[in-house]
């Protein structure tokens, strides 16, 4: 039931990395298709599952192996590279601005690391330093994974006033209007 008038959103564009890591593993997975099905015909020719000296898929496997393994066939390189980014984020930015400023979060679709600061003035410093701190980043987790960082000042304070406050209000202007 779709109307004719409406148009279906078209799936964001992919770059020629992207391309690139979902041609990997399809042809990753038709290779262990093939391979599983030649196995299989081989198995039944000698009638059933046996235990071998030659490594297979049975066998266990280092949990970094497994891990690795893991991560590259649901495609999650882009925000582990990320999250071991937050990790080090001392290491990337150096120990004075790790004190003042902070990532909060990667959003994955536009590509923008949100770092919050403890003051204005660090808030403005890190702003000035965003261009280089890009290309760094960039460097580490390859190229076009941060486009942005966008630089949040510090919170203000909590918007409360006096001990007596009606659920759901906003502040003394809800009252008028």
């Amino acid at each position: 039931m779709s109307d004719g008038g409406a148009k279906e959103p078209k799936p964001p564009e992919l770059s020629g990395i992207d391309l690139a890591r979902q041609a990997l593993v399809a042809a990753k997975e038709q290779a262990r298709a093939r391979g599983a099905a030649a196995q299989q015909k081989k198995q039944a020719r000698r009638g059933g599952l046996r235990s071998g000296a030659r490594a297979d898929g049975r066998d266990p496997l280092p949990l970094g192996a497994a891990i690795n393994r893991l991560i590259t066939e649901r495609g999650w390189e882009t925000p582990a590279a990320v999250g071991g980014v937050m990790g080090r984020w001392p290491q990337l930015v150096g120990p004075e601005v790790a004190q003042h400023c902070e990532p909060q979060r990667y959003d994955e679709d536009a590509r923008v690391l949100t770092v919050q600061c403890d003051s204005t003035a660090w808030a403005t410093q890190l702003r000035l330093l965003a261009p280089q701190l890009v290309r760094r980043l960039n460097q580490d987790l390859g190229q076009g994974t941060v486009k942005l960082i966008k630089v949040l000042g510090p919170g203000g304070p909590s918007r409360r006033y006096g001990p007596l406050r009606a659920p759901g209000s906003t502040g003394p202007g809800d009252t008028y209007g």
